[in-house]
Parts: C-alpha cells; structure tokens; sequence
C-alpha cells in the first residue's frame, strides 16, 4: 500500500492535467451538490405549510434533488480520496483536514434526515416541516462550514 500511494503522490505531483482534472471534480462536486441543496435549503426554509401549493412544489423539487446532490457527493468524495493519498503525510496530522470530514459526515446525516422528513411531509405528516426547517438550515451551515475548511486546507 505504501509503494502505490508514494507512486500516486509522484503520478499526481509531476503530472498538471490530472491535478487540475482532480482539483475541478472537488470543487466542481461541491459547487454542484452544494448549490442545488442549498437551493432547496431556502426554497425549504420559505415554506411553512405543506397544504400550500408552494409547499407542495417546493417538496416535489426538494425529492427530485437528491440524487442530483449525492451525484455530487460521490465526486467530492473520490476526488477528495485522491487527493488525500496524494499527501497523506500532511492531511493524516491536520486538524483542519479531520475537521472538514467530520463536517461532510455531518452533510451526510443532517442529508439523510431531510430526506426522511420530506417523505414523512410528503405523506402528510404537518410535523415533518419543523424538521426540514431545521434540517435545511442546518445543510446550508455544514456546506458553508465544509467549504471554510476546504479552503483552510489551501493555506497549510
């Protein structure tokens, strides 16, 4: 394992076009998952009542949106993996690096209760929208928090 990540750190290092290839599928991946939920994380927040047709829209395109975001997920995440392995000595150590997962684990949960929460709205449960009130303004949180770090990593 240690002679393939010293070879995928010297590929990654001596070769432009796969680090800007790289580089573009993790921001890409998190410009696309995050802005299309946090599109939705206001469209969300707007809405009060699922009785309105607003409120109805507004769930519709939140359920049509979850594959779009962990379509993005799934680039950040393997983008992000190559990344590691491309400087494991200096992200294994980092504070910041362990951070920025701990928040994406975050997106993935508060992510999972949304979609909970919309399905429960979505069969009628009133409740449900006092939790995908929070949820959604939770996700816009952690994807701005996630993003804080990405960028901090860029200053190591």
């Amino acid at each position: 394992m240690h002679d393939l990540l010293v070879d995928w750190a010297s590929f990654y290092a001596n070769h432009a076009l796969a680090r800007t290839l790289i580089t573009f599928a993790h921001i890409g991946g998190l410009v696309a998952a995050g802005g299309a939920a946090m599109t939705i994380d206001r469209g969300l927040l707007s809405f009060g009542r699922r009785e309105s047709d607003g409120g109805r829209a507004q769930l519709a395109a939140t359920r049509t949106s979850h594959g779009f975001v962990l379509w993005g997920l799934v680039f950040v995440t393997v983008s992000g993996l190559l990344l590691f392995a491309a400087d494991v000595d200096t992200y294994w150590v980092s504070r910041v690096f362990w951070i920025k997962i701990a928040l994406i684990a975050l997106l993935v949960v508060n992510g999972g209760a949304l979609m909970w929460s919309e399905r429960r709205a979505t069969a009628g449960d009133a409740s449900a929208w006092s939790t995908l009130r929070w949820t959604a303004a939770a996700s816009i949180t952690l994807w701005m928090l996630t993003t804080l770090a990405g960028v901090a990593l860029l200053n190591m």
